[in-house]
């Protein structure tokens, strides 16, 4: 299975979801629909509508992110996974390069993972090293400590999707190397696999990818899908991306 995830960030009204019926109308219609699973992320505003719209379809919505606190509080313009799950998500972005510059910490993020899952909200936990980072050699090091410090062995690897976003690569155009990035990802899964003991959860790649450069991605067969940023709030170059992936 693959997964195709838009993250729309700060972008969409009520009127969008015409991205979404025409990317639905492509998904029914596509002859590879039973080999990848289209997840879209809107702003909290449009959760519901959405779920509401798509609940019988093949288009699954979650939100991109959750507050550290399991249900109520009394924290301003907090959003919990409990209320989240409760107007229909059934993912949750989790540890977003933006959210960790914004504070995020790692025991708040998994206190997140840790709510979400047990509110039935399967996870999409995202890990990426910086520019410096990249620039030191320590990717594999800063990769590491993102994963070991919130996932434990307890969480259901079954509802955890990690998501490798290098940051210096989010919104530039600039993309790791093939062998850069097919190391980086088998190294990444061999750190789950020592946590869950088993099978590692899908791993995937996110950071630039458009329609164009997805033929190279799609070379890595270790890469298990894409979070994908400003081409997911164009239902063509979304929907030239999955088929750009299969052609």
């Amino acid at each position: 299975m693959r997964y195709f995830i838009g993250n729309w960030k700060m972008f969409g009204v009520p009127k969008s979801i015409n991205i979404l019926n025409k990317i639905n109308s492509f998904h029914s219609k596509d002859k590879n629909r039973k080999k990848y699973r289209v997840i879209i992320t809107p702003p909290y505003t449009l959760i519901e509508t959405f779920s509401n719209n798509f609940k019988k379809k093949k288009i699954l919505i979650g939100s991109q992110n959750c507050y550290q606190k399991e249900q109520f509080s009394s924290d301003t313009a907090a959003i919990s996974p409990f209320m989240i799950k409760s107007v229909g998500a059934k993912y949750t972005l989790i540890g977003h390069s933006d959210n960790r510059s914004e504070g995020d910490t790692n025991s708040m993020l998994k206190n997140k993972v840790q709510f979400a899952l047990k509110n039935n909200l399967k996870i999409v936990f995202c890990i990426g090293e910086n520019k410096s980072e990249k620039k030191n050699n320590r990717t594999l090091i800063v990769l590491k400590n993102q994963i070991r410090k919130v996932l434990e062995k307890k969480f259901n690897r079954n509802d955890i999707i990690i998501a490798y976003e290098p940051i210096w690569s989010i919104g530039t155009g600039k993309i790791p190397t093939l062998t850069e990035l097919t190391k980086t990802i088998i190294y990444i899964k061999k750190v789950l696999k020592n946590i869950f003991k088993k099978k590692s959860p899908p791993v995937l790649y996110g950071g630039s990818v458009d329609e164009t450069n997805i033929k190279i991605f799609k070379e890595i067969k270790e890469i298990d899908g894409f979070l994908i940023g400003g081409a997911s709030k164009s239902s063509k170059k979304f929907i030239d991306i999955i088929k750009n992936y299969y052609r």
